[in-house]
């Protein structure tokens, strides 16, 4: 169906009109990684069709960037292991603030998706005795992380692609969501255009699931590509009236590539903790494999935030490599097991002339993963806003304050599942109508973006998106303080006073276009990161800060923020008790004995 409108300061004579497509579906899901899929596999098997919606081409998601593992407590190597003790690492590792509702599902149901999984074609390595394998992870207690060899993310969603493709479940690509469409009351459906042609869309559902990711890529050195985690999930669930919880919390990965080393492109991708979880070892320029120092039980496979800080420590402390990072050496294992669990690292580096098998990388920490996001019920992704629902890494509650490794790709499957079932349980299948009101509100957004495309001030989105990245790694990193949280904010509020001057180099097909939308989704939860985190008086898992040092027993709670009439509203909530399975697991102290690996 195609509709048209007159463009903002045409008159009625006037022939400049916008035409834009009208698409109804039942449910609509805007994201196509891991999370997205599970959610449309689940309402497909329940009789009702979705249509999903990515910004890249079908089977390119972020998904296929988490490399290392994925948890489940199967006891393949470790019979001892169950999904209570899942669960307690991972409350461990958030330092107490998770959702208990969150990762007891995650836990509980783990075992089944991962059975689930290989009955679909996922290919994990095995045992000689045909288990799925597993391997250590940072800070968990037994070999829970199954994989396939380092490219576990990409074999999964290569699976679910191909499930969702085996249903015939409607998929559009290309396509980048600018607004959800709302009356005041509920969701209605999502707008935004096409990345290809430039056509404005209109996607009318009554249900509208967020897949779409999280906000790690805000910050300037970070493991994503550049389209993708730049705040757009949480921005547009927080536009429709949700509210985030726990956005203060962004995990460092300890080990991203180092760009004075091995070039822009690469510097912050992954290397992923698989290298640490096969007995990878780090060490500072003076040869001392420092983490005896910092954690002498666990060392390289202590919690991602803590091993993050070492390193940082070790740097700025004069201990860094000339490339402004730390060495991470594989090279005292067998060459053939190293390339048969870490292929894609053996070919990634050696394509940039270091052979693994031989000589150490060099890394520092990046900025990874969004533990803050959307606050939703887990059994149903319900955000509080009615016809909204949301999953994945643009949510929060499972991980805390800092996430276990090996958990993001738990959570898109358990939690997708539960969602996609819940939603499938309220979809109509009768195509929904237009109101005027809704017609009205499509339009106001066409017309703005047909402004925004025709802007010819004197920034560009890119060179602000770049200094917004350098406001967060500078004042939001891996060490925080009152002080430079402020400057941080002062000088968010000075770029924010410079959108208003953007130049758009390009229509709406052109990434200049692309990044001045991604702006309006990332100045707000940057906001709302400096916000929480200046209100978060302790040190808790990945928020660290140097005025604050010690865990305070007084802030074991989540900060909620919300939009309000005078800008961002910040207010506490207390967090449940785990259940007494959990608490038995937690009472009993399973910890990972790093010296297994030796």
């Amino acid at each position: 169906m195609r509709d048209r409108l007159q463009t903002a300061g045409a008159t009625a004579e006037s022939d400049e009109t916008i035409d834009y497509e009208t698409v109804s579906v039942p449910v609509l899901v805007v994201g196509a990684g891991a999370a997205g899929a599970r959610v449309a596999i689940a309402l497909a098997d329940r009789g009702v069709e979705p249509l999903v919606i990515g910004k890249s081409d079908h089977g390119d998601a972020h998904t296929t960037w988490a490399a290392g593992g994925i948890n489940a407590a199967l006891g393949s190597l470790d019979p001892e292991d169950d999904w209570t003790i899942h669960a307690a690492d991972t409350f461990d590792e958030g330092h107490y603030i998770n959702d208990p509702e969150a990762v007891e599902l995650t836990a509980k149901h783990m075992p089944d998706r991962i059975r689930e999984l290989a009955d679909w074609g996922m290919p994990f390595d095995r045992t000689e005795d045909g288990k799925i394998n597993q391997r250590y992870f940072g800070a968990q207690s037994f070999r829970r992380t199954c994989f396939v060899g380092d490219r576990t993310g990409e074999a999964m969603l290569d699976t679910l692609v191909a499930k969702a493709r085996d249903m015939e479940i409607p998929y559009r690509d290309n396509v980048m969501v600018t607004r959800l469409l709302t009356d005041g009351d509920r969701v209605a459906g999502a707008l935004g255009f096409d990345m290809e042609s430039g056509e404005f869309l209109l996607f009318r559902s009554d249900h509208v699931v967020l897949a779409a990711g999280g906000s790690s890529a805000l910050y300037t050195r970070h493991s994503s590509r550049e389209d993708e985690n730049n705040g757009d999930g949480p921005a547009l669930a927080m536009g429709a009236g949700a509210r985030l919880v726990d956005i203060e919390f962004v995990q460092f990965h300890p080990t991203g590539m180092v760009g004075d080393r091995y070039g822009d492109e690469w510097d912050g991708r992954l290397v992923t903790e698989a290298v640490r979880g096969e007995g990878g070892r780090l060490f500072n320029s003076e040869g001392e494999r420092f983490m005896e120092r910092y954690s002498p039980d666990q060392m390289e496979l202590d919690a991602r935030d803590v091993v993050a800080r070492a390193i940082a420590q070790e740097i700025r402390e004069g201990r860094g490599t000339e490339h402004g990072g730390v060495y991470l050496d594989i090279s005292h294992r067998d060459d053939e097991y190293i390339r048969d669990r870490l292929p894609s690292m053996v070919e990634r580096f050696g394509s940039l002339g270091v052979d693994i098998t031989e000589e150490p990388m060099e890394v520092a920490p990046t900025a990874h993963y969004s533990m803050g996001g959307v606050d939703i019920d887990f059994s149903t992704g319900e955000t509080g806003v009615d016809g909204l629902y949301a999953v994945g890494e643009t949510v929060a509650g499972v991980h805390g304050a800092n996430r276990l490794g090996g958990n993001s790709l738990a959570e898109t499957v358990a939690i997708g599942k539960l969602v996609g079932e819940h939603v499938a349980e309220r979809a109509d299948d009768e195509p929904p109508t237009l109101t005027d009101g809704q017609r009205a509100l499509a339009e106001r957004e066409f017309s703005a973006l047909a402004e925004l495309e025709a802007s010819d001030g004197g920034a560009t989105p890119r060179a602000l998106l770049t200094e917004l990245g350098e406001i967060l790694w500078h004042h939001a990193g891996i060490l925080r303080d009152e002080s430079s949280l402020r400057e941080g904010l002062a000088e968010l509020d000075a770029l924010r006073s410079r959108t208003t001057d953007l130049r758009v180099e390009g229509d709406r097909t052109s990434r200049a276009f692309e990044f001045a939308v991604d702006l309006s989704f990332s100045l707000p939860i940057a906001q709302a990161m400096l916000e929480a985190a200046l209100e978060r008086t302790e040190s808790r898992g990945a928020h660290y800060r140097t005025d604050y040092t010690g865990t305070d027993a007084d802030w074991r709670k989540n900060i909620l923020v919300s939009e309000g009439t005078a800008g961002l509203s910040l207010r506490s909530r207390g967090v449940a008790e785990p259940g007494p399975e959990v608490q038995e697991a937690l009472d009993n102290g399973y910890e990972l004995d790093y010296h297994h690996l030796e």
